[in-house]
C-alpha cells in the first residue's frame, strides 16, 4: 500500500476528481452555466415526448427523478467532458416492441383517459408492464457494469474510427426517422425487424394525406431559425460559443403556446391522462429472465457502444481520452438507479451532448447544473412546457443530429485515402441501417474484424537492392539507385509469418527465383526418413518385433517433402550490375575493414553449405561436415534435379538468398516448418538461405517450435541485412582475388557517396 497508488485508484473511480481538482473557474464556469441551462431546458420537453413516442404512461415525476440521478451518476462516474445522459428514442421503441411480443399491446396502445386507470384490469396489465421495464432496464445495467469490471472494454480499442462514423450516421438517419411521428403529427406503430427504417417510411408516405399542415409548418420555422443561429457566434475568452439558440426558442415557444392555442399535437394530449403520483422503487421481477436475458443483452451493447462512440469522437475534437472500461461501469450504474424509477434504458442523448458541447460546455458541470435545473423547473413548472407543440422539439432533435451526417460527403475522400476503410465504411453504414443498431452493430464489427485479419496477415514481399557504396538496401521497384548483387537475393518481408500467408510467401519466393516445388517420389521420402532414423538397424529392417511396454519410437522428422526445379522457359537475362566499393569487416581477421570490388565477372557457381554467422555451441567442424553429408546423401538417394532440367539454370547463378525479417514480429508454428522445409529445399540444391535483423522474439519462437536442426542453425541469423551481405560475398569470393594490406587501405580515397534518387 502507497498513498500515491490509493490516489490512482481513488481517481480511476471517481473520475469526477479529475477535473474538479483542476477546474478553471474564471474562464469555464459561463461556458458550463449555459452550457446547463441549455441542456436543463432542453431535457424537460424531452422527457415528455418520451411519453408520448412509446405510449407507456410513466408519472412524470418518476421520469425526471430517473434523469436527474442518471445524470449525476455519469457526472461522477462518467470519463467524458461533453456526454449528456438521457432516454434514447430507439432504445425507448425497442423496449416497447420487447412489451408488445410480451402481450402487452392493449396497455401500449390505449388512448388512455383517467377511466382508464379506475378499470381494475388496465390497472394490472399497466402495472405488469412498468415491471417488466424496470426488470428490462436493470438487467441491462447488471450486463454493463459486469463488462465494466470484467474489463471487456477494451473491444472498443479494437474499433477503427471509420466503424465509429459509419455508425453514428446511421443512427442519425434512425432518430430523424422515429421523429416524424412529431413532424406529420401522426402516429404509427413502428416495425420491428430487418429493413425496419424502410418501412416505417413507406407508411409516414402513406399518411402525409393525414399529416397535420400546421405541425409541419412549425417544424420549418424552426429549422430555418435553428439554421440561421449559425451565423451568430458569442465570443467568450477569445473563444467562440455558439449563440443558445435552443434555450431562447424554448421559453419563447412556451410563452407563446400557453397564451395561443397553435392547433398542433403537443405532450399534454397524454401527460394529462397519466396520474401524476410518484411510483416508489420495486425489485425487479426476473420471473421472465429467461424470455428478456437476450433482449437486455442487445440493449446493453448497443447503449454503451453508442455511448463510447460519441464520446470518443467529441474525446478527438478536444484532445482529452476516455476510458471505455469506466465507461461501462458508469452507464451501467445509471440504467440500475433508471430501473429504481421504473424508466427505460438510458445511452448517450445525442442532440442534448451536441446542446451542451457547441454552447461551449467543458466539464460535466454543465451536466449537473443542466439536472438540477431541469428537475428545480419540471416539478415546479413543468406544467407549461406540456403546451410546446411536438414539431418544434422535433425541429431541434433533428437539427443537432445533422451533424452526423456530414461524414457522407467525405467518403470520396475516403475513397482516395485507403479503400479498406471506405469498404468498412460502407458496409456498416448499410448493415446499420438496414438491421438496426444491435444486428448491424454485430455484422458491422464482425466484418471488421475479418478485413482486419486479412490486412494483417497479407503477405507483402520486397526485392530489396545495395545503394552503392552505402550499407543501405531499398526496394529496387523504388530506388533508382538502388543495384542487385551478383549472386545474391534479397528479400524483405513486410508482415508477420503465419498459416494464413506462408503459402504466398513461398509462391513469392520461388516465382522470384524462377523455380517450383514438385512433390519427392516414394524413393525420394524414403532416403531422407532414413537419414532422420538414427537406428541402423530400423535403417535396413521394414519390420521390427518390440516389447510393448518399450517406449514408442519417435516419428521421423523429414527435412522437407518436395524438391525445387526449374521452370519450363527460357531462362531470363540477370539484371544485376555491378556494385563498387562495397564496404565489409570480418570477424576473427587481422584487418578490421576490407573494401572488395563485385562485378558482373564476380559471378560463381554455388556450392552447398553455409557455416559463417554466429557461432552455436556445436563444433563447427563437424556441423559442416554433417550439412555436408546430409546433402550427399541425399544426392546419392536420388533427391537432386532431373538430368533433362538441370542444364536450365541461371546464366549468372544465385548462390544466396537474404530474408530481410527486421519487419517480422512473429512467426507461428506452421510458418516456422514451411520456412524451415524451404531452407532445406534451397541447400539441397546449392543455394544458402540467411536470416538478417531478425528479432529475439521471433527466435525465440523459432526454439520453441523446434526450428533448429543440424542444418539450419543459428550460423544463418544475422543482426543486420549488411553483415549478411558481407558474410555472403566473403563466402562466394574468387580464390584467386588478391585482399588489399593495410598499407594500400589507408592509401586508398574514399568514393564520394552517391546520392538516393527516389521515385515519386
Amino acid at each position: 500500500f502507497s498513498w500515491g497508488r490509493f490516489r490512482k485508484i481513488t481517481l480511476k473511480m471517481f473520475p469526477v476528481l479529475n477535473w474538479l481538482f483542476s477546474y478553471r473557474f474564471r474562464e469555464w464556469i459561463l461556458r458550463d452555466l449555459l452550457a446547463g441551462l441549455s441542456v436543463g431546458m432542453f431535457q424537460i420537453p424531452q422527457g415528455l415526448l418520451g411519453v408520448w413516442l412509446t405510449r407507456l404512461p410513466l408519472p412524470n415525476i418518476n421520469g425526471f427523478l430517473s434523469a436527474f440521478c442518471c445524470s449525476m451518476t455519469y457526472v461522477i462516474f462518467g470519463t467524458s467532458h461533453h456526454i449528456s445522459i438521457g432516454s434514447f428514442s430507439i432504445l425507448n421503441v425497442v423496449v416497447t416492441n420487447i412489451l408488445k411480443t410480451l402481450n402487452f399491446n392493449q396497455t401500449l396502445s390505449s388512448n388512455g383517459s383517467l377511466d382508464n386507470f379506475s378499470d381494475p384490469t388496465f390497472i394490472k396489465d399497466y402495472m405488469e408492464a412498468l415491471t417488466l421495464t424496470t426488470s428490462i432496464t436493470f438487467l441491462t445495467g447488471i450486463i454493463q457494469l459486469l463488462l465494466g469490471c470484467f474489463c471487456l472494454g477494451f473491444v472498443t480499442t479494437y474499433v477503427p474510427k471509420t466503424l465509429i462514423d459509419a455508425y453514428l450516421t446511421a443512427a442519425a438517419l434512425h432518430v430523424i426517422v422515429s421523429q416524424f411521428t412529431f413532424i406529420f403529427d401522426v402516429m404509427l406503430d413502428f416495425h420491428k425487424g430487418p429493413l425496419d427504417i424502410f418501412y416505417n417510411l413507406f407508411h409516414f408516405f402513406l399518411t402525409l394525406p393525414k399529416a397535420n399542415a400546421t405541425s409541419i409548418l412549425l417544424f420549418l420555422l424552426s429549422m430555418a431559425t435553428l439554421r440561421l443561429n449559425t451565423s451568430v457566434m458569442i465570443t467568450y475568452k477569445h473563444r467562440p460559443i455558439a449563440f443558445p439558440m435552443e434555450l431562447l426558442l424554448i421559453i419563447t415557444v412556451t410563452i407563446i403556446s400557453n397564451r395561443i392555442h397553435l392547433h398542433a399535437e403537443s405532450s399534454s394530449a397524454v401527460v394529462s391522462m397519466i396520474p401524476q403520483r410518484f411510483l416508489p422503487p420495486t425489485p425487479p421481477d426476473l420471473s421472465n429472465l429467461s424470455k428478456i436475458i437476450l433482449h437486455a443483452f442487445s440493449l446493453a451493447i448497443v447503449s454503451c457502444f453508442l455511448l463510447v462512440f460519441v464520446g470518443e469522437r467529441y474525446a478527438s475534437l478536444h484532445n482529452y481520452n476516455i476510458a471505455s472500461n469506466q465507461e461501462l461501469i458508469a452507464v451501467g450504474l445509471c440504467n440500475i438507479c433508471s430501473s429504481f424509477f421504473k424508466s427505460f434504458v438510458v445511452s448517450c442523448a445525442i442532440s442534448g451532448t451536441v446542446i451542451q458541447e457547441k454552447t461551449g460546455g467543458r466539464t460535466q458541470l454543465a451536466a449537473a447544473i443542466g439536472a438540477s435545473t431541469m428537475l428545480v423547473i419540471a416539478l415546479k413548472l413543468g406544467h407549461f412546457f406540456q403546451m410546446i407543440p411536438n414539431g418544434i422539439l422535433a425541429a431541434i432533435v433533428v437539427f443537432n443530429v445533422l451533424p452526423f451526417l456530414e461524414k457522407i460527403l467525405d467518403i470520396p475522400i475516403l475513397w482516395r485515402r485507403d479503400k479498406y476503410h471506405f469498404v468498412i465504411w460502407l458496409v456498416t453504414f448499410a448493415v446499420v441501417l438496414c438491421f438496426g443498431l444491435d444486428v448491424g452493430l454485430v455484422i458491422a464489427m464482425g466484418f471488421t474484424f475479418f478485413i482486419i485479419t486479412i490486412r494483417s496477415h497479407r503477405m507483402k514481399m520486397v526485392v530489396l537492392g545495395q545503394i552503392p557504396n552505402m550499407n543501405i538496401y531499398r526496394s529496387l521497384s523504388i530506388y533508382r539507385a538502388a543495384r542487385e548483387i551478383e549472386g545474391i537475393k534479397i528479400f524483405q518481408c513486410c508482415s508477420s509469418i503465419s498459416f494464413a500467408n506462408m503459402n504466398h510467401f513461398k509462391t513469392y519466393l520461388l516465382h522470384k527465383m524462377d523455380m517450383k516445388a514438385v512433390p519427392l517420389d516414394e524413393s525420394e521420402m524414403r532416403a531422407l526418413i532414413s537419414l532422420s532414423l538414427s537406428d541402423t538397424a530400423v535403417e535396413r529392417k521394414d519390420l521390427k518385433c518390440s516389447c510393448i511396454c518399450d517406449p514408442p519410437l519417435p516419428p521421423p522428422r523429414i527435412p522437407y517433402t518436395e524438391k525445387l526445379v526449374k521452370q519450363r522457359h527460357a531462362g531470363s537475362n540477370s539484371s544485376a550490375s555491378s556494385v563498387n566499393l562495397v564496404h565489409w569487416s570480418k570477424y576473427g581477421d587481422k584487418l578490421s575493414s576490407r573494401t572488395l570490388l563485385v562485378g558482373a565477372a564476380d559471378a560463381q557457381c554455388a556450392s552447398p553449405g553455409f557455416n559463417m554467422g554466429l557461432r552455436t555451441e556445436k563444433n563447427e567442424d563437424e556441423g559442416r561436415r554433417a550439412c555436408l553429408s546430409q546433402g550427399a546423401a541425399i544426392d546419392n538417394s536420388s533427391v537432386q534435379l532431373d538430368q533433362e532440367e538441370q542444364p536450365k539454370y541461371l546464366p549468372c547463378p544465385v548462390h544466396t538468398i537474404i530474408l530481410d525479417f527486421s519487419m517480422v514480429q512473429f512467426v507461428d508454428l506452421i510458418g516456422s516448418e514451411l520456412l524451415r522445409q524451404i531452407i532445406h529445399m534451397f541447400h539441397n540444391i546449392g543455394i544458402t538461405v540467411l536470416i538478417a535483423g531478425c528479432h529475439s522474439s521471433v527466435i525465440a519462437d523459432f526454439e520453441k517450435n523446434d526450428f533448429f536442426d543440424i542444418c539450419v542453425t543459428k550460423e544463418r541469423f544475422f543482426l543486420t541485412l549488411h553483415d549478411a551481405v558481407l558474410a555472403a560475398l566473403d563466402k562466394h569470393r574468387k580464390p584467386d582475388e588478391s585482399e588489399p594490406t593495410a598499407e594500400e587501405l589507408a592509401e586508398e580515397p574514399l568514393a564520394e557517396q552517391q546520392k538516393v534518387e527516389y521515385l515519386a
